[in-house]
């Protein structure tokens, strides 16, 4: 359970989130903005905003990488954007068999287990209302689990929900 002064968790994916992917044309008629990268990286890290990092880091939570990125978040996606080294969710042998049968994304177990039992929100293009169905029932404390446009990554209005939802009464320490 959350102790005193801890603060709530906030599992952050990366692809989606971070690196936009698959808009059209006539969602993005320039396409995507690059801010730049070295020239031996994967040249989707251009499209990592260098903002996206001081805002993350001024909600009132901490930061844990939910990513298949695992460790290599720390190396390629936190210095461009403005992170300090975050930890970073180990994965255990995959779900994907009972995550099926149950129609949860296979990250959904591992994080309810790595939360135990603090308020945590969950940043991922693949979240589903079968995953909020099954936090619910299955993880005793507040969850937000919220799903970006993977079209656009983490925006304005997505900082808005998770500002409001890390900073409302249900977070509040006794």
């Amino acid at each position: 359970m959350t102790g005193p002064g801890q603060r709530p968790l906030l599992f952050l994916d990366v692809d989606g989130p971070l690196i936009p992917f698959g808009a059209t044309p006539d969602d993005l008629p320039d396409g995507y903005p690059a801010y730049g990268t070295r020239p031996d990286a994967n040249p989707l890290l251009a499209r990592l905003d260098p903002t996206l990092g001081p805002s993350l880091l001024a909600l009132p939570c901490e930061l844990v990488w939910a990513t298949t990125w695992m460790d290599d978040a720390n190396e390629w996606v936190a210095p461009r954007i403005g992170l300090p080294e975050l930890p970073v969710v180990d994965w255990p042998d995959p779900y994907e068999e009972e995550a099926d049968r149950e129609r949860i994304h296979w990250k959904t177990r591992a994080l309810v287990h790595c939360a135990a039992g603090r308020p945590f929100a969950w940043v991922d293009d693949e979240i589903t209302e079968a995953d909020r169905t099954w936090v619910a029932a299955h993880h005793p404390g507040p969850a937000l689990l919220h799903r970006v446009d993977p079209r656009f990554g983490l925006g304005p209005a997505d900082f808005a929900t998770l500002a409001a939802w890390l900073g409302g009464p249900a977070h509040a320490r006794p």
